[in-house]
């Protein structure tokens, strides 16, 4: 009978975890969040946000769907390869958008937004 060899499976990061925690990074960063401001939004400590982000610990399938749902992206587009996301062409106004998401869901006060309505519809005015 021949004996069956099984394969060690590694649970170290890979290149794969590295590009993720790099996008998480960026997207944080772009919508002006600090390592602590979105760990607390996840419900991690920025030290296990930290981590995540160099690629130095995994990320759970769980904690990509939080990550994604409290960044307002697709899951999918964490696994997005930046050199073919740059030859798509893509709304200009999209950050911009995501930006403003990011601080909408942030306010805590329903007069606080109000304001921020408020203040959105001056500007877009002609």
């Amino acid at each position: 009978m021949p004996k069956i060899v099984r394969q060690s499976t590694s649970r170290a990061p890979t290149a794969i975890d590295q590009m993720v925690g790099e996008k998480i990074r960026r997207l944080r960063l772009d919508r002006n969040m600090t390592l602590a401001e979105l760990g607390n939004e996840l419900g991690i400590s920025h030290q296990q946000l930290q981590k995540y982000e160099t690629g130095t610990n995994r990320l759970s399938a769980g904690m990509l769907s939080n990550v994604a749902d409290v960044l307002r992206v697709p899951i999918a587009s964490l696994f997005e390869d930046e050199n073919q996301a740059q030859n798509k062409t893509a709304d200009p106004s999209a950050r911009a958008r995501a930006e403003c998401h990011s601080w909408i869901d942030r306010t805590g006060s329903t007069e606080r937004l109000g304001m921020m309505a408020k203040v959105l519809k001056v500007m877009s005015a002609d």
